[in-house]
Order: C-alpha cells, then structure tokens, then sequence
C-alpha cells in the first residue's frame, strides 16, 4: 500500500473525497474510470432499437437502418435492456399523409403490390398515385388492384366508405372503423399503426368526432382530421406464439433472467376505470423562424 493511501485511512477523509481521488488518479485502472454521461431515457417515440438512414427526398427504395441494441448512439451506454441481435431488415418510408381535394370527386390509387415489412408489425402496400408511388399500412383484405380513394370533402350526408379509403372523421358513418388517425388536420396518420389494430368512431359532437382507439379510451377529433377505413392487416400478429427461443433472437430480443413472470389474475385484480375523454384542439403555434439584418455603412 502506497503512502498516500496510508495516510487517507488515517485521516478523518469522507468517502465522497476517497471516491473521487481513485477515480480522478493515476492509480485507478481503466475499468473504474468515471465519466459523467447523460444518459436518455427510453420513451417519447425512441425505443432505441434502430436508426433509419432518411434520405433528404421520399423514395419507396428500401432504406439501410443502423441497429442499436438498445445504446444511446451518443455515449454508446446501454439504455434499453432486453434489445440485441435479429435479423437486419430493411425498412420501407410510410408516406403519411392522405392528401385529397377538399371539393370535387376524390383522388384515386391503385394497389400495386403488399407486402411485408419487418421493421414494423403490419403489412404495407405500394400505392400508385398519378407518376407517383408510396407506401402506406396495408388493412385486413387488401390486395393488388384494389382501388382506393382520397378526399378531404365532408359531404352533408355521411359516405360509404370501402376498406382502405382516406376520408375526414366528419364524413364517415358511426361505427366506421379506422387507423391511422390524424392527430390535427393535414399533419399525418399519428394514431393506431399496430398489426390488426383499429379504432371506432362512437359519435359525433358539434365540430368533433369521438373515436375509441385499442386501448378503450376515447378521443375527440377535429372533424377535419382524415383517417384510413379499415382494419389494419396481419391480424394474427398478437395471437402467434414466438414458438422457440431461437425465433426470439432472430426479432432482436435479448435473453431475459426468467424471475419475471406475468401475472395471471388468479387471485383478482384491480378493476379501475377508463381515462376521462382527451379532446384535441387546435394545433400549437409554430415557433417564430429567426431573421437575420445586415447594416451596410
């Protein structure tokens, strides 16, 4: 033992000093050296799973990801547990938006191909639209040649909508169900993306539109928002048992301790009631782009 630790046990030194000493000195080895790093949280849309390589313009040419297994691509900490390996796949740009006329007869698309995608866990189909081609989430029976139409109108009378049509909330029926729900009018499908999922209109109030998305909670839309007809495709998805371990590995997942069990309900649960309804307003205000003078003297 050198001198200097010597004298450290002897001395009335707090731990606090101790620790900073060993890690802030010659004497430490490389694997307790200390580096304070802020490190992310998982959430907010980051799963920390993959980074898509976003070209500057929409393509339906497959897109590279760079797989992370659950580490901040910043500091390389692992921030996610349970997320590593799998098979690498290619991932195919979602255009978003179901952009139509808000008067006149609405736009319409062809079916050219379906197909699945395994970065996500529905299908999708390559949607021909004039010279134009995109992609967008497949619903439960669509196939190749089917037609499909857009249209922002809201007639007075409510439409018949067929699976895969993009129409406003305000110009479908009651009891129409829906996925990929704008959140405010022309930002994009925001809500329900998930295999086999969709949501339910119940009712429409005023200038809203109440909607039951999968998790039973109710939310009021602008009637202006458009949402897809349908149910989305792969319905099978959240019944299909992984089947071995080996398949597990292959979708990305880390072997887990095996002390966490999920619990049954045999002896009762918690029966608690829903969320009160979210009503969604208006958009918020966009931030002020900054304006740069330049003073000739």
């Amino acid at each position: 033992m050198s001198i200097f630790f010597r004298a450290l046990l002897i001395t009335d030194v707090s731990s606090n000093q101790l620790l900073k000493y060993v890690c802030n000195s010659a004497y430490s080895s490389v694997r307790f050296k200390c580096r304070d790093v802020n490190v992310p949280k998982p959430g907010g849309g980051r799963s920390f799973r993959r980074i898509v390589n976003f070209p500057e313009k929409y393509t339906v040419k497959p897109l590279s990801v760079t797989n992370l297994a659950g580490r901040d691509p910043v500091s390389g900490r692992v921030v996610a547990k349970g997320i590593g390996g799998g098979i690498k796949h290619k991932y195919h740009w979602i255009d978003w938006i179901r952009d139509g006329p808000k008067e006149g007869p609405p736009i319409l698309e062809e079916v050219i191909e379906v197909l699945s995608d395994g970065c996500r866990t529905a299908d999708v189909a390559l949607v021909a639209v004039g010279k134009k081609l995109k992609y967008i989430l497949a619903t439960e029976n669509m196939k190749p040649g089917d037609i499909l139409k857009t249209s922002r109108y809201i007639p007075r009378i409510p439409v018949r909508a067929n699976e895969g049509d993009a129409y406003p909330l305000g110009a479908l029926q009651i009891g129409t169900k829906v996925h990929c729900i704008e959140k405010y009018e022309g930002t994009g499908g925001l809500y329900v993306h998930a295999a086999g999922t969709y949501g339910t209109i119940l009712r429409h109030v005023g200038t809203n539109v109440i909607v039951q998305l999968p998790s039973k909670q109710e939310f009021s839309f602008p009637q202006e928002c458009v949402a897809t007809v349908g149910r989305l495709s792969n319905i099978l998805h959240g019944s299909t048992p992984i089947g071995s371990a080996q398949k597990n590995r292959e979708l990305g997942n880390r072997p887990r301790s095996g002390l966490w069990q999920r619990k049954t309900g045999r002896h009762g649960r918690k029966i608690r009631p829903l969320p009160p309804l979210r009503v969604l307003g208006s958009p918020p205000p966009k931030p002020l782009s900054p304006i740069s003078l330049t003073l000739d003297i």
